[in-house]
């Protein structure tokens, strides 16, 4: 791997981690080295990342130390045990559950609408619900057009 972060995926064998690996490596990331992480059962399985069989570990203290970025893809029960876990290793975490979503102290940020919120962060991010960031990107402009007022939308 070239020069870079070290990048932590914890959840990397399903479907959010499998996809935050591959999009680290279509945009071409810059992963100095890479840590998986998933379920005890998991654990001395391998994911695949630009080529190379990346060994899957056990989430347990010191095992962030030197991580610059984790990214928790492994459910809100996960992310509520082990982002603090992280954090104090002194990774900064990016959260995809919904665990840290209603915190008024972790910035729920869309990186096209509100870039700036991920700077007030202490060590946690939260990313929205994928309808939400979906339906953010065309009501943005929208709002800054006009002042939306309302939205009311559903999924299914």
């Amino acid at each position: 791997m070239a020069a870079g972060m070290t990048i932590a995926v914890v959840g990397a064998t399903g479907a959010a981690g499998q996809t935050t690996l591959k999009i680290l490596e279509e945009r071409k990331f810059p992963v100095k080295e890479l840590r998986c992480f998933a379920s005890e059962r998991s654990v001395g399985k391998t994911v695949t990342y630009a080529e190379e069989a990346i060994a899957i570990r056990r989430v347990e203290p010191g095992a962030f130390k030197g991580v610059d970025i984790a990214f928790c893809s492994a459910g809100s029960a996960q992310s509520r045990e082990y982002a603090p876990l992280m954090r104090r290793d002194g990774a900064i975490v990016i959260d995809k559950s919904n665990a840290f979503r209603m915190d008024p102290a972790v910035p729920l940020v869309v990186p096209e609408i509100n870039p700036h919120a991920a700077r007030r962060h202490d060590g946690i991010l939260a990313s929205p619900n994928c309808t939400t960031i979906i339906a953010a990107m065309p009501l943005k402009p929208l709002h800054d057009a006009g002042r939306l007022r309302r939205v009311v939308a559903t999924s299914f």
